[in-house]
């Protein structure tokens, strides 16, 4: 057997380190494609997962949106049906209160009459014993018993008369009709002569006296 020098056993030792060299860099890139092919599917379907998620989420959202929707319907008719039951109620409470104070105010002028009916009784008596009287101080004590008895009632009611007897002039109570020259210093300014009487009632003026001013 031929032995090989020591020079072409110099030679053949780089070319063998290429070679393992390009050998294992063609292992290592095989090995990589390798490990690209083997993950390339589990990145897919990562992928795939992902926008699937997206896309449920996407259609959950959009449900709550629709159930929010739904229930600001509902709420909002449920709201609407309330109002026009306040409403009507209201305008029931209304005309029932307006017949309710028109049947207190008609019970109330009823009361007032019937009332009233026996002085009218009275003065017609009187009326009939004018013509037969001989007594005139016995007919003018019966007025005077039918004029007091009226006064009363009219009390009882609330209404009495404004006096005006020696006292300051005040628009907000009496009606001035006309000024004559007051017969002295202190009369100035206060009422001289009523010429109609006045009436309150509860405190309200229901009619101005009628007055004369002195100045």
């Amino acid at each position: 057997m031929t032995r090989k020098s020591s020079k072409e056993k110099g030679k053949e030792q780089p070319e063998n380190k290429e070679q393992e060299l390009e050998s294992m860099q063609t292992e290592q890139a095989s090995n990589q494609e390798d490990v690209v092919s083997e993950e390339d599917p589990i990145e897919e379907e990562t992928v795939e997962e992902e926008q699937e998620d997206e896309e449920r989420a996407s259609d959950d959202a959009d449900e709550a949106c629709e159930d929010q929707v739904s229930l600001l319907k509902k709420q909002l008719v449920d709201l609407n049906d309330k109002h026009l039951r306040l409403v009507a109620e209201y305008d029931n409470y209304r005309k029932r209160t307006l017949k309710e104070k028109m049947e207190l105010t008609k019970i109330a002028g009823e009361r007032i009459f019937v009332n009233i009916l026996p002085v009218i009784d009275d003065f017609e008596r009187a009326i009939q014993h004018l013509g037969s009287a001989s007594d005139l101080d016995s007919v003018k004590g019966g007025i005077d018993l039918i004029y007091n008895k009226f006064v009363n009632y009219l009390s009882q009611q609330g209404v009495k008369a404004i006096d005006t007897s020696n006292q300051d002039f005040d628009a907000d109570v009496h009606e001035a009709i006309t000024k004559i020259p007051a017969p002295s210093e202190e009369m100035k300014g206060k009422v001289i002569d009523c010429l109609e009487k006045g009436y309150l009632l509860d405190d309200k003026v229901i009619r101005f006296p009628k007055v004369v001013v002195g100045e």
